[in-house]
C-alpha cells in the first residue's frame, strides 16, 4: 500500500490528524488496516483505541454501530482533538515565551550584578583601557605602573620624564603605536599652548614634531605657517621651522614642497645635518637614489649619528613597495657594501618583517631617532 493509500485510509476513518494513522508500521495504522479488512481486533488493540480516545472506532470494531453513526461520532472526536491540540500549542507557546523571558531577565540581572561588582568593573575597565592603547598582556611586576600611566594619558595628563623613560626601556613592549600617538598628541597640545602664550617659536618647532608623530601633519603645517610669520631673522629658527614643516609635507606625500623647504633650511644652516637627512629621504622617495645617498652622506659628515640614518632608511624601506625596497637595497649595497651590510639581511618578504619582534624594535628606534629637525627637542638651541 502506497503512502497515498495510507493517507486515504486515515481520512476515511477521520484520523488524518494523528501521525500514527498514516505511518506504515505504526500501531494505529496496523489496527486501521485490520478493521478496514473486516478482521477482529484483539483485546489489547481495543484497549489501545479506547485509551487513545477513539471511542467511535472501538464501537465500530465491535460491530455495534452503523457506518453513518460512526462517521458522525468520529468527526466530532476529530474536531475535539484538533481544538484540544490547538489549545495545547498556544499554551506551550505561552509557557515557552515565559521561560525565555524569565531566562533573559535572569541573564540581564546577572550582567547587571556583574556591571555593579567593583572588582569585575575594574577588570573590565582595565581591559578596555589596554585595548584602547593596543596593549596586550602586561607582566605582573609592571602592571600597576603601566595601568596608572595608561590612565594618566587617557585622562589627558602629560607623563613625567622618568615615567616616559621607564616605558621606553623597562616596559617597551607596552610602548605601542597607539600609546605613542596619544602621548605625542598630549605633548603637541601642551607645546602649542606654550607657544601661543609665550610666543617662543621653539615651542612651535617642537610642537610640530609631536603633531607629526601623533599622525596629524596638517596641524603641524598650520602651526608652522603661523610661526614662520613671527619668527624674525634667526637662521637657526627659520631653518628648524622649514625642516619640520618639510617633514610634515613629506608625511602628506607632498614631496616637491618638502624638498623645497629642506633646501631652504640647508641654505640657512649649511652646517646642520637635519635638513640633509630630510633631503636624503625625500630624494630617495622621489626615485633619485644617487642624490638621496649623497645627502645622507653629507648628513653623516655633519654629525648625524649613523644609527639614526640607518633607522631612517629602515622606516623608509618599510613604507616602500617590494619593488622599490629591492631597488633601494641593491643601489645602496653597490655604493658601499660594508657601510650597508645590514641590508644584506633585509627580509625579502616585507610583511614577515613587519610582524616580527625585530621589526617592532626597529620601528621603535626609528620613532625615537632624531633624524630630522622638528623631530627632536630644540629647546637647548
Amino acid at each position: 500500500m502506497t503512502r497515498a493509500l495510507h493517507t486515504e485510509l486515515a481520512e476515511r476513518y477521520f484520523l488524518e490528524d494523528l501521525p500514527g494513522a498514516t505511518q506504515l508500521g505504526a500501531r494505529l495504522n496496523g489496527i486501521l488496516l485490520k478493521i478496514d479488512a473486516g478482521e477482529q481486533v484483539t483485546a489489547l488493540q481495543r484497549q489501545f483505541l479506547a485509551t487513545t480516545g477513539l471511542h467511535a472506532l472501538v464501537i465500530l470494531s465491535d460491530g455495534k454501530t452503523t457506518l453513518g453513526e460512526f462517521r458522525a461520532a468520529a468527526e466530532q472526536e476529530q474536531a475535539a482533538r484538533i481544538e484540544e491540540a490547538s489549545a495545547k500549542a498556544l499554551k506551550d507557546e505561552a509557557e515557552l515565551a515565559e521561560r525565555t523571558e524569565s531566562r533573559a531577565a535572569a541573564v540581564k540581572a546577572t550582567f547587571a550584578a556583574m556591571a555593579n561588582d567593583p572588582v569585575l568593573r575594574r577588570k573590565r575597565e582595565a581591559k578596555e583601557l589596554r585595548q584602547h592603547f593596543g596593549v596586550g598582556y602586561v607582566e605582573s611586576e609592571d602592571y600597576r605602573r603601566v595601568m596608572a600611566l595608561l590612565r594618566q594619558v587617557a585622562n589627558g595628563q602629560r607623563l613625567k620624564v622618568e615615567d616616559l623613560a621607564w616605558l621606553k626601556t623597562e616596559a617597551d613592549y607596552c610602548w605601542t603605536d597607539e600609546l605613542q600617538r596619544a602621548w605625542h598628541a598630549l605633548e603637541a597640545a601642551a607645546l602649542t599652548k606654550a607657544w601661543e602664550q609665550s610666543g617662543d617659536p621653539w615651542n612651535a618647532v617642537n610642537a610640530s614634531g609631536h603633531w607629526r608623530k601623533a599622525g596629524e601633519p596638517e596641524r603641524a603645517l598650520r602651526l608652522t605657517e603661523a610661526a614662520r610669520a613671527r619668527v624674525g631673522s634667526s637662521p637657526k629658527l627659520r631653518s628648524a621651522l622649514a625642516t619640520t614643516r618639510g617633514g610634515a609635507m613629506r608625511d602628506l606625500r607632498r614631496l616637491d614642497e618638502a624638498k623645497a623647504l629642506a633646501g631652504e633650511a640647508h641654505e640657512l644652516t649649511p652646517s646642520d645635518y637635519r635638513p640633509c637627512t630630510l633631503l636624503g629621504a625625500v630624494y630617495i622617495e622621489l626615485g633619485d637614489l644617487p642624490s638621496g645617498h649623497e645627502w645622507y652622506e653629507k648628513a653623516e659628515s655633519l654629525g648625524a649619528p649613523r644609527h639614526a640614518i640607518d633607522n631612517d632608511l629602515r622606516g623608509l624601506l618599510m613604507r616602500s613597495s617590494m619593488q622599490d625596497q629591492q631597488r633601494i637595497r641593491e643601489f645602496l649595497l653597490r655604493q658601499d657594501p660594508e657601510r650597508f651590510a645590514w641590508l644584506q639581511r633585509w627580509p625579502s618578504n616585507g610583511s614577515t618583517f613587519a610582524n616580527s619582534k625585530s621589526a617592532q624594535a626597529t620601528k621603535s628606534k626609528d620613532r625615537t631617532a632624531f633624524t630630522e629637525a622638528g623631530r627632536h627637542d630644540h629647546r637647548s638651541r
